[in-house]
């Protein structure tokens, strides 16, 4: 039994390798059937949210009012734009619901 076992961990082992390639594959497919509009709103909204996260990381350790103050309005402008980006998403252009 000792090969037998060691085969069937083995061809498990290549079934889940094999199922993972295949995701990827689907996910690398589903980014490159999408036309022009949607790929550009896609890459904004994720430069939208990577700013927003460089922001975040400056505001905690701000002590002056006036750059908190700035800020505050530099994050609030951030997500007006990713509404309006978002905005598209209903009108059928998909976006990563992952936040980092």
């Amino acid at each position: 039994m000792g090969d037998a076992g060691e085969g069937l961990i083995d061809a498990e082992s290549r079934i889940q390798e094999r199922m993972e390639d295949l995701e990827r594959e689907r996910a690398h497919t589903r980014v490159h059937t999408l036309g022009p509009e949607e790929r550009r709103a896609l890459e904004l909204l994720k430069s939208l949210r990577l700013a927003r996260r460089e922001l975040e990381a400056q505001l905690g350790p701000a002590t002056h009012e006036r750059r908190r103050a700035q800020i505050e309005q530099a994050l609030a402008e951030l997500d007006r734009r990713m509404a309006a980006v978002e905005g598209l998403n209903a009108e059928g252009v998909s976006a990563p619901t992952t936040k980092g």
